[in-house]
């Protein structure tokens, strides 16, 4: 993967129109082919005026797909708060969140229209649309749109692509809080595999929301499975995946492959953000798809498959995860997105039909992704004069753990 350094920060003035082949799925509502509304790029922290008008917005930086509307919707609210005001944005601090007066300003409206909003699910969706967009526009010149580090941090030319094979298919359903944040794991699916094997879903944002219940559809019920512990429910592994579509038989010890991919649905987001993640995966506002005298919350599905319950499955082989201590998690069993994608396809990997794959060496690559991500944020810790005792904690941490895996390799 090139080193995004390489990337001039200040990009000419032009439109670019999506093209990705993915698009050919989406709801008859979004459009195929859609100029992208962007900012201005600078080389600091504080936005430039945006009265002189949009320019282009990489596919990099939006990972292929058709620009939001409500995104769109908040960046033009921001545009025009920002003139009214007579008064530029500013980001900062942890998050890198507003700043200053125009923050004051714009709280005051936000919140407004919040509060104006009486349907729940617009709330959600204005929500989500707004976390999005201030990160979009205050990450512009300051993290590399790919690897989501600072500039100086880039790791983009120290991850190895790897090809996922075998018809698989990862959902990464991540929350707007995490859309950006330097450390997290959920980016190193699609900078690995490709954004066609790994595809970014945000959390409340219609678009891509549609675009996936759009592919399970087409997929069918038994190629869909959540990874997400449902205590609720009886637990269910790998084991009891039941394989059809692509997986039907070996051909001079290569898989035959369908059409329709396998898909796993990871959710991204903090322990206390993913359940609510989890109950929008069943209850949706079926009046916001186009339905016809629909008024009340319907799972979405049992309105695919008559079918109560998501398919959710566990994994039974994940240790600690090295992100522990970087980012601290309520449980030493929980663990972070990348990690359980690597346990996800090592557990996959032990299933006659998948045997020829080799998902073990696309699980070591999304474990060597994450010891790069993990060198990187702690290099910068360092540089910034960050508590040595804790970072000596990181490096025992993770150095047992390369340990273990190669123990029980």
């Amino acid at each position: 993967m090139p080193n995004c350094q390489s990337t001039p920060v200040a990009r000419p003035a032009c439109a670019v129109q999506t093209t990705r082949c993915f698009l050919a799925s989406s709801p008859p509502n979004v459009p195929t082919k859609k100029t992208w509304v962007a900012l201005r790029a600078s080389t600091t922290r504080e936005s430039s005026s945006m009265a002189d008008g949009a320019e282009g917005l990489s596919l990099e930086e939006w990972q292929g797909w058709a620009f939001p509307a409500m995104v769109a919707e908040v960046i033009r609210g921001l545009k025009s708060l920002e003139q009214e005001t007579n008064s530029r944005m500013s980001f900062g601090g942890l998050g890198g969140k507003l700043q200053g007066s125009f923050k004051v300003q714009e709280d005051i409206k936000h919140r407004a229209l919040y509060n104006s909003l009486s349907d729940p699910e617009k709330k959600l969706q204005y929500f989500a649309a707004r976390q999005v967009a201030c990160r979009l526009i205050g990450s512009r010149g300051y993290l590399c749109q790919k690897c989501w580090l600072p500039m100086e941090d880039c790791m983009c030319s120290k991850l190895v692509p790897c090809p996922l094979g075998c018809g698989i298919k990862f959902w990464i359903y991540m929350h707007p809080k995490d859309f950006l944040r330097q450390n997290n794991t959920g980016k190193l699916l699609w900078q690995t595999f490709g954004i066609q094997a790994a595809n970014l879903c945000l959390f409340g944002i219609h678009e891509h929301e549609e675009i996936m219940w759009d592919t399970f559809r087409h997929s069918g019920k038994n190629m869909v499975w959540f990874l997400y512990p449902n205590k609720s429910l009886s637990p269910k592994s790998v084991e009891d995946i039941f394989f059809e579509g692509p997986f039907t038989g070996l051909k001079d010890q290569k898989l035959v492959l369908k059409e329709n991919p396998l898909n796993f649905v990871l959710i991204d987001g903090t322990w206390s953000n993913s359940a609510a993640m989890y109950r929008r995966l069943k209850a949706f506002d079926q009046k916001l798809t186009g339905g016809k005298n629909r008024t009340n919350k319907k799972d979405r599905w049992i309105s695919l498959w008559d079918d109560e319950d998501l398919p959710c499955i566990s994994l039974s082989t994940l240790g600690a995860s090295v992100m522990h201590k970087l980012r601290p998690q309520p449980s030493w069993d929980h663990t972070c997105t990348a990690a359980a994608a690597s346990g996800l396809l090592s557990e996959l990997h032990q299933r006659p039909e998948l045997s020829v794959c080799g998902l073990d060496k696309q699980a070591e690559a999304v474990e060597n992704a994450l010891d790069v991500l993990i060198d990187a944020l702690t290099t910068r810790r360092l540089r910034m004069g960050r508590n040595r005792t804790h970072l000596f904690g990181v490096e025992l941490l993770t150095t047992v753990l390369r340990v273990v895996r190669r123990q029980n390799d």
